[in-house]
Order: structure tokens, then C-alpha cells, then sequence
């Protein structure tokens, strides 16, 4: 097995560096004599845009299960094998979509910030319904963990192909006609240009008064204005959101004031919890490229996930 030429974009993090050895890569300076580039986080899109102008470069691997920073390099050189870290983090992002969905179910937002005894609240997720948007990595694990609190699933994707994890699948076309039964909504697509503010006013007014919003994906798949609108006019029951547009939230955005809308800053995966992680995916494709192997994580360059 030869050595694969791997060209890493500037970083001060040496665990990208011991992860292309770890995986037997040979690191070079030269972006023009490599055979693939690793992505380090909070890389400048246009170093990989330079990088991939080189005809040797036949694999990139992206940092982020969110790629939309690097979709012009993509859309540059769709010839090539990308491959993202979707699904690498879905053990840490589904554990903190649970935790807000639990949140807001127990009403956790009122209670951490009461200072008398107030009366009871709360609802409990067993037997509830779910629609999760989504059906990637992330998503798969978060039907899993809804499962064990017996939660009538529904996946929404693209296309409506089958999804093991849930008890059904509907084409993001029909949730519309899903929304006004479900207590739980967990957004966890992708971002695209398709899916642009996916959830937007038509879809809140579609959703039950008791129901709640979870998004831990990215921000722009959720219209802020619309959904603060939601949240003021009580057309739904509460909001949990680690993503937000913009981001960072300004202080004084009209979210922060809402007591049915719980914000965690982009916390789902910290750096102590995904550097593990890439870190392991960077290795393993590594291997599987020297190999002919399948790479984990292949990204569609025109689909942009």
C-alpha cells in the first residue's frame, strides 16, 4: 500500500497533522504534487479553492457535516471524491437535540430562571409523535433515541425512500400535510438552496399550538422573522434552537426575550467533543483511499450534501 500524498490547508491544530499519519498519509506543502487535501476547521474557503485547482487532487475531506462554505470548490471540481464529517458527530448532536426537546417538553427555560414555587407543568415525550427533517447520520440517530421513548417517528427527505430508523418517510413536498399532527419538529437537514428557510410561515401555522420546534442543524433552514412571529403570536408551543439566523444571535435579538424559546450557543458538538471524531474519519479514509477503498461521508458535490 503506497503512501498517499496529502495536502493539509494551514492549521495550529496538530491533531490534524498526527491524523494523516495515524492513517498512513504522507503530507506535502506543495497543494500541486498532493493526491488529496484535508480540511482542518475554520479554514479559509478560498486556500481550497486554490488547492483544488491542481488536476492531481482526486479526494478532499471536509471538517463540518455542514458544507455550504466550500460549495464553490465543489461546484469547481464535482470530478473529484468529497467527503464531509456527516455523520461523524451524530452521537453528540443527537444527545443535545434530546436534551433540548426534554427541555422544552418539562419546561426547563421557566424553571431555571423562577424564583417562587409555581404550579405544575410539563408533558412527557413517551408516546408522543415526531417528525424529524433529515435523514442523514445525525438525523438516523436522533429517530433512534426517540424510539426509546416509544415516539411515532416520521422522517422528511428529499426523496421518499424508505428510512430504517423511522416508522414512516415522507418527501420534504409533503410536510405540510404532517405538521398539524405532530408534537415535535427536529429540524436536522442540511442547508442548500433548496432548503432555504424549509421551515418557514406557512409551515409554523401548519404546526399544533402545543407543538415544539427543535433545530440543530444550521439556522437558515428556519425563518427567524416568521418564527419569532410564531413564538410572540403563540402559534406553537416553544422553540429550542443551537442554530440561529444570523449567527452569532445579536444581543437585543427579539428570540432572547421570548420565554418559550430556548438557546444554546452552537453547543450540540464542541471542539472537545468532534476533534476525536474527525480525527478517527480522517484516518480511516485515509486507509480507505490508499486502498480503493469506500470513503465515509461521500458528499454529493451538486446535491450539496
Amino acid at each position: 500500500m503506497t503512501q498517499p500524498r496529502i495536502h493539509l490547508l494551514p492549521t495550529d491544530d496538530d491533531g490534524f497533522r498526527e491524523a494523516v499519519a495515524a492513517g498512513g498519509g504522507s503530507l506535502v506543502q506543495d497543494a500541486a504534487a498532493a493526491e488529496a487535501v484535508v480540511v482542518p476547521f475554520k479554514s479559509d474557503p478560498q486556500d481550497l479553492l486554490d488547492a483544488v485547482e491542481h488536476e492531481g487532487i482526486r479526494w478532499v475531506q471536509l471538517p463540518s457535516a455542514g458544507i455550504e462554505a466550500f460549495a464553490e470548490s465543489m461546484r469547481r471540481r464535482p470530478d473529484i471524491a468529497w467527503t464531509s464529517a456527516k455523520g461523524a458527530y451524530a452521537l453528540p448532536v443527537g444527545e443535545h437535540a434530546l436534551a433540548l426537546t426534554l427541555a422544552l417538553l418539562r419546561d426547563l427555560p421557566r424553571r431555571a430562571v423562577a424564583r417562587t414555587w409555581e404550579p405544575q407543568s410539563g408533558r412527557s415525550l413517551h408516546g408522543m409523535r415526531a417528525v424529524v427533517v433529515g435523514a442523514g447520520g445525525i438525523g438516523r440517530r436522533i429517530m433512534d433515541l426517540l424510539h426509546v421513548f416509544d415516539v411515532e417517528v416520521t422522517a422528511v427527505r428529499r426523496r421518499p425512500e424508505p428510512v430504517e430508523e423511522a416508522d414512516r418517510t415522507i418527501s420534504t413536498h409533503d410536510l405540510p400535510d404532517v405538521l398539524p399532527f405532530q408534537d415535535v419538529v427536529i429540524v436536522a437537514a442540511a442547508l442548500t438552496e433548496d432548503t432555504q428557510h424549509l421551515i418557514g410561515r406557512a409551515e409554523l401555522e401548519a404546526m399544533r399550538t402545543d407543538a415544539i420546534l427543535v433545530n440543530i442543524a444550521r439556522g437558515g433552514l428556519v425563518d427567524t422573522d416568521a418564527l419569532v412571529d410564531a413564538l410572540q403570536g403563540q402559534w406553537i408551543g416553544g422553540a429550542a434552537l443551537d442554530v440561529t439566523d444570523p449567527e452569532p444571535l445579536p444581543d437585543g435579538h427579539p428570540l432572547w426575550e421570548l420565554q418559550r424559546c430556548l438557546i444554546t450557543p452552537h453547543t450540540a458538538d464542541t471542539m472537545e467533543m468532534i476533534r476525536p471524531l474527525i480525527f478517527a474519519r480522517i484516518e480511516r479514509n485515509l486507509r480507505a483511499f490508499a486502498s480503493d477503498g469506500e470513503l465515509e461521508g461521500l458528499v454529493d458535490p451538486r446535491a450539496g450534501y
